[in-house]
């Protein structure tokens, strides 16, 4: 590297957004091919979390998370137009992108991707069944002001987290979706003494056209908003909380679906704990 290669980087640090807030995300759910499930993992933890992820500028937190069999087995509805079938997807990976950064971020990803691929560290033998950046939409807490923000959400050592995805009928459903949702749904949810901290939501964002020919583009983009709901509590044992919102939704929004909701457990860094749970 010369040195007015890295003449640039101090040039690039000393100009733009530089707030401690989520400006997008990254969230993407992956189903390694069977009998791959140890390779993926392996390669996830040991390479691609870092050299595809958490070195790259701008993205300042991550976090992977996995769904057992028995944890997948949970999901709802059966006929969703996330996955098909509806248990595909057991890792999920989140990371948080500095607000005003997402377009700088990603001319880097595509960039290192296609760098990674032309040198043979991309792990083939998988599917990306859900994957999008995110745009930041709104978070709201259980705790207020005294319990974490959203930006430590990936930080701190939440017991589990459930991903919610809800299709409104056209953008201004959307809007009426999430007015809804903050209005509502989310304060009503969000109770004192429940096992969920607080839920952030997104609405998904296109992928430029450069993008990883294994990655397919975006639906939705117009329609769909994205829920993360952290949790103090292993899901399992509080499911009957998350049971029903399919059905909550459709009455509260006219032409709004739930099309997944879906619980996670965190992964442990560096092992294959839950690796032989996914079949």
């Amino acid at each position: 590297m010369t040195d007015e290669d890295l003449d640039r980087y101090a040039e690039l640090a000393s100009r733009g957004p530089y707030g401690v807030a989520i400006g997008s995300a990254l969230i993407t759910m992956v189903e390694p091919h069977p009998g791959h499930e140890y390779g993926y993992n392996r390669w996830y933890e040991d390479d691609h979390f870092y050299a595809g992820a958490m070195a790259m500028p701008w993205m300042f937190a991550g976090r992977r998370w996995v769904a057992t069999r028995d944890l997948q087995l949970l999901r709802y509805p059966e006929k969703s137009a996330v996955a098909e079938p509806v248990a595909a997807g057991c890792y999920l990976s989140v990371y948080w992108i500095n607000e005003g950064r997402q377009d700088a971020h990603m001319r880097w990803t595509v960039g290192i991707n296609k760098r990674l691929n032309r040198d043979g560290r991309v792990y083939r033998d998988r599917t990306h069944v859900f994957t999008a950046f995110q745009q930041h939409v709104a978070a709201a807490y259980r705790d207020g002001a005294a319990g974490p923000r959203d930006v430590h959400a990936l930080d701190h050592p939440y017991a589990g987290l459930v991903l919610q995805v809800i299709d409104a009928e056209d953008a201004a459903g959307r809007d009426r979706l999430a007015d809804w949702l903050l209005d509502r749904h989310l304060p009503g949810r969000l109770r004192a003494g429940g096992p969920a901290a607080m839920c952030v939501l997104f609405r998904p964002l296109p992928l430029p056209g450069d993008r990883m020919t294994y990655v397919k583009q975006v639906e939705g983009v117009d329609t769909r908003l994205t829920l993360l709901w952290f949790l103090e509590q292993d899901p399992r044992a509080c499911w009957d909380a998350f049971t029903g919102l399919d059905t909550e939704v459709a009455a509260a929004v006219p032409g709004a679906r739930v099309e997944l909701v879906a619980p996670f457990v965190p992964t442990l860094p560096g092992t294959d704990r839950y690796v032989d749970q996914l079949r």
